[in-house]
């Protein structure tokens, strides 16, 4: 009788052991493929085809219009120092951005003689919180990594990165989790 026990107890964990076994190869997750990496070619082709859509038409005209041109001209004023993360004097303009921008929180400011959208992003209630204290001509330094433009805008838009006032940091943007 005991053998009888046995072997129906063996044979119970070995159909269980080989249930778990099965169940666990499938719960892994598949391996997505890779992005197929676009040709040089292909990346030309792609350009082309939206240079022809709409979007692409009326991004090139804005691009020839005076407005685009300023903005061209204002971005290459600034950037060698944005290249070099180095500090670029500004003076605040407005505590404003221009009506019907959603950038986020953010400043007019004026660098070199030019004005520019400083912008900080979407605002968290106690990460701008020293930005707030801002005024209307108030000299700060600013360091930024990226300048950008949009035909929405005729201003260049600075990210701001890290501001400073009379030598104190009020803002420093924080390192992105999980990579670049």
């Amino acid at each position: 009788m005991k053998k009888v026990i046995y072997s129906l107890v063996l044979l119970l964990v070995v159909a269980g052991g080989l249930v778990l076994a099965n169940r666990g190869t499938k719960s892994e997750t598949p391996k997505k493929p890779k992005p197929r990496v676009l040709t040089a070619a292909e990346k030309q082709a792609a350009l082309k085809n939206w240079e022809a859509s709409p979007d692409g038409i009326k991004y090139k005209q804005w691009e020839a219009s005076p407005v685009g041109k300023k903005v061209y001209a204002s971005e290459a004023k600034i950037m060698k120092n944005v290249r070099a993360f180095s500090n670029m004097e500004a003076v605040v303009t407005s505590l404003s951005l221009p009506p019907g921008s959603r950038l986020g929180f953010g400043v007019m400011v004026k660098i070199n003689g030019e004005d520019f959208i400083l912008s900080f992003g979407l605002e968290e209630p106690m990460e701008f919180k020293q930005l707030h204290s801002l005024k209307v001509n108030d000299s700060i330094l600013i360091k930024s990594h990226v300048v950008s433009h949009a035909p929405k805008y005729a201003y260049p838009i600075v990210s701001g990165d890290y501001v400073e006032r009379d030598g104190k940091v009020i803002y420093k943007r924080k390192p992105r989790k999980g990579g670049c």
